[in-house]
């Protein structure tokens, strides 16, 4: 019996993908420095802000995606993961503030001042190291989704079940972190940043290199989720998804696999979640809430479940329309991204990204070539 033919890495859609991140990436921040600011060209502070905060959003997006599209586990706590790392990062700036604070100690952050902490806690030293906070962006949100998933995978707790306990998951956190005493900030969480790396976080040149460390990143993670689902493992992953019982009864380790890819996923909504926090300059306990989370499930259903940059497109186009419809007509926000989901479910069960191969696959179609000959959208 012959072996199946490799996969494609990246295939021409996610080299398209690629490209037009790269474009952006170099782009985007050169408008924003290099044009005078009332030249037509130049790309004003805030919209390089929404876009980089957009791109951290196509990261997360591509989480769930991984999780979600190729291995069939829909989580709806991943913001949680995303908290995760973008608390490490800000526990980190604000250990770069030092005695420019409000109440000048150089030792506690404010907000601990203000509620009489005597002593920094234990858990917060380190983080004036970038090298540390930088492990533990990557370990906190890892090493969270590998107990939750030991114990999850371990007791066979799948489909609707597993998806109501990653929920309550991040409702959990979120509550302990609203808890003053939890050394957090409470709900007004951890802000008033200064400075990364010893570069001002407002200046311009600081937020074009958050940009494209964004852009990179999205980049960087893309390809390893091609790679990791082109791969054998890849393989054993999407059967999983397909039919978990005849995989279990061939031999393999389903609750391995599941466990690794479930791991990755949170270690990139991690880094997602560290990017995005010095470019919105603020990170609080509403970010675990249940609702980001099911919102960015919304964002890959839209684009194109199990096609990765479907996921990341979904995420940049529905948060794009959300900062004009909650500008423009706040109250009709919601409606519209409910219609809109429900659109693409009755019309594009694929997604924008089914929509678009498609397309494309029609017009380089032959006249007498079936259409069923048609290969899958995520191939």
């Amino acid at each position: 019996m012959m072996a199946p033919p490799p996969r494609p890495a990246l295939g021409p859609a996610g080299l398209v993908f690629l490209a037009c991140l790269a474009a952006v990436a170099i782009a985007v921040p050169a408008l924003n420095l290099l044009p005078a600011p009332d030249s037509a060209l130049h790309v004003p502070d805030y919209a390089l802000t929404l876009a980089g905060k957009y791109l951290c959003y196509g990261l997360l997006a591509l989480s769930v995606d991984l999780v979600w599209g190729y291995c069939g586990i829909l989580s709806l706590g991943h913001g949680a993961f995303f908290a995760l790392g973008g608390y490490a990062m800000g526990m980190h700036l604000m250990r770069q503030i030092g005695a420019r604070g409000v109440y000048g100690n150089a030792e506690l952050p404010d907000f601990m001042v203000f509620l009489n902490w005597k002593a920094l806690p234990w858990y917060w030293h380190g983080f004036e190291s970038f090298p540390f906070a930088l492990l533990m962006i990557l370990l906190v949100p890892g090493l969270f989704a590998f107990v939750f998933g030991w114990f999850a995978f371990r007791a066979r707790v799948t489909g609707v079940y597993l998806s109501i306990i990653t929920q309550a998951m991040t409702f959990a956190l979120l509550l302990a972190f609203f808890r003053n005493d939890m050394g957090f900030g409470g709900n007004n969480g951890l802000t008033d940043f200064k400075d990364i790396l010893g570069f001002p976080v407002q200046d311009p040149g600081t937020r074009a290199a958050l940009f494209f460390l964004s852009a990179l990143f999205l980049g960087l993670c893309f390809v390893a989720c091609r790679l990791i689902t082109a791969s054998k493992l890849g393989r054993v992953v999407t059967a999983i998804r397909d039919g978990e019982s005849r995989i279990r009864f061939l031999g393999y380790r389903v609750e391995q696999y599941k466990l690794f890819v479930f791991a990755v996923s949170a270690v990139m909504a991690g880094i997602a979640g560290a990017l995005y926090v010095p470019q919105v300059g603020i990170i609080n306990p509403s970010e675990f809430s249940p609702g980001n989370s099911i919102e960015a499930v919304i964002w890959v259903a839209l684009g194109g479940r199990g096609t990765l940059w479907g996921a990341a497109l979904g995420a940049i186009l529905v948060n794009l329309a959300k900062s004009f419809f909650t500008g423009a007509m706040p109250e009709a926000w919601l409606f519209v991204l409910g219609g809109l989901f429900i659109l693409v479910t009755l019309f594009l069960p694929k997604g924008i990204a089914g929509a678009l191969t498609a397309l494309g696959l029609r017009r380089r179609k032959k006249p007498d070539e079936p259409a069923e000959l048609m290969p899958e959208i995520a191939e």
